[in-house]
């Protein structure tokens, strides 16, 4: 099954920012940093102290988020909300990911990534679409 869950992008105050959501929302948050992942091999090391992914999950609300780790690309204020798909297997996701990029920028193609399948894109209408398979 697809699930489709907000994903906030934060220039470096990500842990501050979810510890914040938290204490209005409750719940269990989870996070991993650069340094503590794969990642840390192919980013420089000042973005290692960075958030990778922190998720927040009380009742209904269930939020995902991380640092701004695209050194190549400007993080724009305003611009910094995705909306990201996850699904059992990337079979699942290819279909819905060839669709939305009909028009739009694919930035992150799909691919195996050491966490799972991962790929991104703007679609046609600018909206910023991640996605993620186990």
């Amino acid at each position: 099954m697809t699930t489709l869950t907000p994903y906030l992008l934060f220039d470096g105050s990500c842990k501050q920012a979810m510890e914040f959501y938290q204490s209005c929302f409750g719940g269990e948050m989870t996070e991993i940093r650069v340094k503590d992942s794969p990642a840390k091999e192919f980013m420089p090391v000042l973005q290692h102290e960075k958030i990778l992914n922190a998720r927040l999950k009380s009742g209904k609300v269930d939020l995902s988020a991380s640092d701004w780790l695209r050194p190549d690309r400007t993080r724009v204020q305003g611009n910094a909300v995705c909306l990201y798909l996850s699904g059992e297997t990337a079979e699942e996701l290819s279909a819905l990911f060839a669709r939305l990029a009909e028009g739009g920028e694919v930035t992150d193609p799909l691919a195996e990534k050491f966490f799972g399948v991962y790929g991104a894109l703007n679609d046609k209408f600018g909206v910023r679409w991640m996605f993620h398979a186990s």
